[in-house]
């Protein structure tokens, strides 16, 4: 019989592939949210990055799942592992390292693939390798929902992106004076995004908030206040800012938006240049009105007779220099630093947008373009919509990684097995999962980012909010009608949706969409694969006999 804290290894190791699997959460899953916000322009790959890792760890630290399902949707029953606890820890163990591996090689290659359904492959092949096939849940609720949510997620997230972005764009966009039809709408735009993603938020993500202790209306009615509070912003602050920024030209920055009502007027950008490159004071008392012709030109001369001493001198002074010394190489330790300094930005330096592209200049160009101050209101909605999406899949998401690693430390600690398919997260794990998911952005996360948002249609801020915020409002209706859906595939099915709204078929990358769909349906067997093949041999091997 096992006792507590037999088999440490296996925590051990259990702590490893956790890592290594939030780690491809961060890579993959965090990547392809934010693609969207960098492609259109609206953030940068560092400020994108800097946010996600706030925005990521604290939902993952404030907002994660007190509780944790260890077996995804009833698939496989923990109920099998009573009588052997150390084989459940043995069989978590496995499934976190199929599911690591398989989302670590699919963020290598840019593939965006679903780390929800890549947990739930691995523990679907722990189960047919301990059990069999027939243990597991094949009918709707288990494996057959899984499958049908492959062509669900993309086609409802179309749809919606769609239907949201052809509004913008005969509301706004199409409008003479786009600028100022955008002025009137914003508020309106404020009120639905902030009331949408708190709904998601509160209704997904905050344990204690969820629909089992709250009832709907009232996370709806809260949800509506956020979204009055954000549009009172809009209307009182944020309009008259982005007014006098775009149409004043006032040198404004961000935060001036904060005291915008009582912010005197600024000079202009044109002015503020101005200034930056204003004249010396020798050069302004040599062009001073009271000087006569004669004086100046004395005064030139004297100038360019001592500028030219001063270069002589110090052109004496250098070879002198050379000649006596060389500069002295980089210690040991700079040149360390620098190499450490460049790996660790080398995932942040990296262009994501694909605007340069040739093979991508066909699809760029089917794209039709709007007026720039127009698309520039967006940018800031397309923020707010990424950072609370963000938020909101640190505190859901974080459980694909940290669920089995849950699983097998209550079962390291307790030698029993909770048949409840439920244990307690402890916060040291949130968090735990929550830095390997910012590690995985900051170092991998490019090459999924790449591979999204200008690389299957041309985004810009009102395409890329459109399709965040259809993306979001997807996976909200379908919970709620209990239909499985994916947040990596209604994204894509998302920039799909709001990249056919250019009437022209052109405008999408469709070998890359095909791509990202045979890489959703190769999740759930390799993941599968290599969790069940690494099971069956540790749960078959020969074992010596304790004396």
């Amino acid at each position: 019989m096992m006792q507590a804290y037999d088999f440490t290894w296996i925590f051990g190791l259990g702590m490893v592939f956790a890592f290594m699997d939030a780690y491809g959460i961060g890579a993959n899953d965090v990547s392809n949210a934010f693609a969207t916000s960098i492609s259109s322009g609206s953030l940068t790959l560092i400020q994108a990055s800097i946010i996600a890792c706030f925005t990521e760890f604290l939902g993952a630290l404030l907002l994660g799942s007190s509780t944790s399902e260890t077996i995804k949707g009833g698939i496989l029953s923990v109920s099998r592992f009573v009588d052997q606890p150390e084989m459940l820890m043995l069989a978590m163990l496995c499934a976190v390292f199929g599911s690591a591996v398989w989302v670590i090689l699919a963020s290598k290659n840019g593939w965006p693939v679903s780390t929800t359904h890549s947990i739930v492959g691995a523990i679907c092949g722990v189960g047919i390798a301990g059990f069999g096939g027939g243990s597991l849940k094949w009918e709707w609720g288990g494996i057959s929902s899984i499958i049908t949510s492959w062509f669900l997620s993309p086609i409802a997230a179309g749809i919606v992106s769609a239907i949201l972005y052809t509004i913008t764009k005969y509301s706004v966009l199409r409008r003479a004076d786009s600028f100022k039809w955008g002025l009137r709408t914003v508020p309106a735009y404020f009120f639905f995004t902030a009331a949408i993603n708190a709904f998601y938020i509160i209704y997904k993500g905050a344990p204690g908030t969820n629909a089992a202790k709250l009832s709907v209306g009232t996370i709806v009615g809260i949800s509506f206040g956020i979204g009055a509070v954000f549009a009172l912003f809009s209307w009182f602050f944020f309009v008259p800012w982005v007014t006098r920024r775009v149409k004043g030209h006032e040198d404004l920055r961000w935060y001036h938006v904060f005291i915008i009502p009582v912010l005197s007027k600024r000079p202009t950008l044109q002015q503020a240049d101005t200034e930056m490159h204003a004249p010396t004071a020798a050069a302004a008392a040599i062009s001073t009105p009271s000087s006569s012709p004669d004086d100046i030109i004395d005064e030139k001369i004297k100038t360019k007779e001592d500028l030219a001493e001063s270069l002589e001198s110090s052109q004496q002074d250098t070879d002198a220099g050379l000649n006596e010394i060389s500069a002295p190489p980089k210690s040991k330790f700079s040149q360390y630093k620098t190499k450490a300094i460049n790996a660790a930005m080398h995932g942040l330096r990296q262009d994501v947008r694909n605007l340069d592209s040739d093979h991508l200049k066909e699809v760029h160009a089917a794209a039709i373009l709007y007026d720039d101050d127009a698309e520039y209101l967006f940018s800031f909605l397309q923020i707010l919509t990424a950072c609370m999406a963000s938020f909101a899949h640190g505190s859901n998401d974080v459980a694909n990684a940290v669920g089995p690693l849950a699983s097998i430390f209550d079962t390291w600690q307790t030698a029993t097995v909770d048949v409840a398919g439920k244990v307690p997260v402890p916060i040291w794990i949130l968090a735990y999962g929550g830095v390997a998911i910012d590690i995985g952005l900051l170092t991998l996360g490019y090459r999924v980012m790449r591979k999204m948002g200008n690389n299957i249609t041309y985004f810009t801020p009102s395409r890329g909010f459109c399709a965040e915020l259809g993306a979001a409002l997807t996976v909200l209706t379908c919970s709620k009608l209990g239909l499985p859906v994916s947040t990596t595939h209604c994204i894509t099915g998302a920039t799909a949706g709001v990249g056919l709204c250019n009437g022209n078929w052109r405008a999408i990358n469709w070998k890359m969409l095909g791509w990202c769909f045979f890489s959703w349906i190769l999740t759930l067997p390799a993941a599968g694969l290599m969790a069940g093949l690494l099971f069956a041999f540790g749960s078959n091997a020969p074992n010596f006999i304790r004396s």
